[in-house]
């Protein structure tokens, strides 16, 4: 039986969060090519790992496409992801649109270069009505960045009179950021075998079930995917209370 058909359908996670790591090493250790043939890689795994969230129902899937602290890589990577951001892009907005998947975009994207921003703003145009799935793309983004901003706003609007301290509460706080429309995830993948969430939605996946695996995200296919599925519907989500409190009576 294979983790897909041993899944429970009554209970897949709404918004599942994935760190897409290990591309780089993928491309070294298994082809000896450089970096940017294993991000160009990579992105045959987002096509499938959209395709696997269609088939389960998922709701939501964010992807971790480029941090804040990636800018800080060599300038040729930068501009190559850059570059296929674009054709990637321009290659699946209209299957996206076609399978009912909505395009959006979380973090400062203000910094990408302008054909980004001008082909992303077009294909989040294309997708805007579309209700099967919403793949959100975490670029030039890190929680850091995020809560920042969203603490500078909420000072700016208490000093303009707009709010008053008192209503300052989480469910404020959830209205200023970047992922104010979506709902927290309840599942955190990262492939690639590294154990850190390398500032990544750091508020939102406050009691999110994380799952970490060896695979290249090259490599990480629709089965790897079902497996942390499963995975995730056999652990025992408590939320601060103790077992006997979550057996229904």
């Amino acid at each position: 039986m294979t983790y897909k058909e041993s899944l429970n359908k009554e209970n897949i996670p709404r918004h599942v969060a994935v760190i897409m790591d290990g591309n780089g090493r993928w491309a070294k250790q298994k082809f000896g090519r450089n970096r940017i043939f294993g991000h160009a890689k990579g992105a045959d795994s987002v096509r499938n790992i959209t395709e696997a969230c269609r088939e389960l129902g998922v709701e939501y899937l964010t992807l971790y496409a480029f941090s804040t602290e990636n800018w800080s890589r060599p300038k040729t990577e930068v501009n190559a992801l850059m570059k296929l951001l674009v054709k990637t892009i321009k290659r699946e907005t209209n299957e996206l649109n076609k399978n009912g998947v909505k395009l959006n975009t979380i973090g400062d994207i203000e910094r990408l270069p302008d054909d980004c921003i001008r082909h992303l703003q077009e294909a989040k145009e294309t997708t805007k009505n579309n209700s099967k799935l919403v793949l959100t793309l975490a670029l030039s983004y890190s929680s850091r960045w995020e809560l920042t901003k969203a603490i500078k706003n909420i000072a700016q609007d208490a000093a303009d009179g707009k709010i008053s301290p008192s209503e300052v509460n989480e469910t404020l706080i959830h209205s200023y950021l970047a992922t104010k429309d979506i709902p927290d995830p309840e599942l955190l993948i990262r492939t690639s075998g590294e154990k850190r969430i390398s500032n990544y939605l750091l508020w939102q996946i406050a009691y999110s079930e994380l799952y970490f695996t060896e695979t290249l995200w090259p490599d990480f296919g629709k089965e790897e995917f079902f497996k942390a599925i499963y995975e995730f519907q056999n652990r025992e989500r408590r939320f601060g209370k103790i077992s006997e409190q979550l057996v229904v009576k």
